[in-house]
């Protein structure tokens, strides 16, 4: 979902049936993390969430308008047992479900227990300070499947959530996601912000990379370099040129003295 707001996005929980709440009981919440996750044990009652990150002053840009769109996306994962509430965005003050209850009978029998009831979501905030092709799986394959130019490459290298040099061992089709996983041998991690690839003693580090099935990814010989973003804790493909045709632009760049960032190459 998308909002036009560069301030907040606010999200509402409200009971399902069967939970019962005094008039005017609503609790306010204020969150300022970009990327969080959110537990309401025994929900009752209906609270309100203001989204509202601390965005970098690129965000902003100058006197608060700058050289941005200024939007947020705002992207929400329930748990697979998010039970006992309903999670709605709220615009102009028009509630727009974006997550229902999943009750494990019929939707009309009461919640007569809500012990074992958690409605519980992750949720991550996007926005042009993140912004790249392949930042997230909502954008078009025919950017996303598209190779980066070498300026793309040098800026994707000091910017990503992942830095990996490897081998693909294998592609297998993620169906819940309609993605393609790929997996990595990786033979030298250069940079991961999150635990993505790990290995044993002299075994390579192994992980797995998500990008779009209409990309058409097939395994094959020879070395990459893979970079990307990281999405609910799982790494999205960005630019991931052959090792060698990546080596040739960063010398190439690294001569001219035009390199946005080193990179420990051999």
């Amino acid at each position: 979902m998308t909002t036009s707001s560069i301030d907040q996005i606010i999200l509402s929980f409200l009971p399902c049936s069967g939970l019962s709440q005094q008039q005017g009981s609503v609790e306010q919440i204020s969150l300022h993390c970009s990327e969080g996750t959110l537990d309401w044990l025994y929900p009752k009652g209906a609270l309100r969430l203001t989204l509202s990150p601390r965005l970098p002053s690129v965000a902003v840009g100058p006197g608060g308008g700058g050289g941005s769109s200024g939007l947020i996306t705002a992207c929400v994962k329930p748990s697979e047992h998010f039970h006992g509430a309903q999670l709605y965005l709220e615009r102009d003050g028009v509630l727009e479900l974006l997550v229902g209850d999943r009750p494990e009978s019929s939707p009309a029998t009461p919640h007569q227990d809500i012990s074992r009831r958690i409605a519980s979501f992750r949720y991550e905030l996007r926005g042009d300070w993140t912004a790249s092709l392949t930042d997230s799986p909502s954008v078009s394959f025919s950017e996303a499947c598209r190779p980066c130019n070498d300026t793309e490459l040098l800026m994707a290298v000091c910017t990503s959530d992942f830095v990996v040099r490897g081998n693909i061992r294998s592609v297998e089709e993620d169906e819940n996601l309609r993605a393609a996983v790929i997996k990595v041998s990786a033979t030298r991690v250069f940079r991961q912000k999150y635990t993505l690839f790990t290995g044993n003693g002299r075994m390579a580090a192994r992980g797995d990379i998500r990008t779009l099935l209409q990309c058409g990814v097939k395994p094959g010989p020879g070395s990459f370099l893979f970079t990307g973003r990281v999405h609910f804790g799982e790494a999205w493909l960005g630019c991931a040129p052959r090792y060698k045709d990546f080596l040739q632009a960063y010398m190439a760049a690294k001569a001219a003295q035009q390199i946005p960032c080193e990179l420990p190459v051999d």
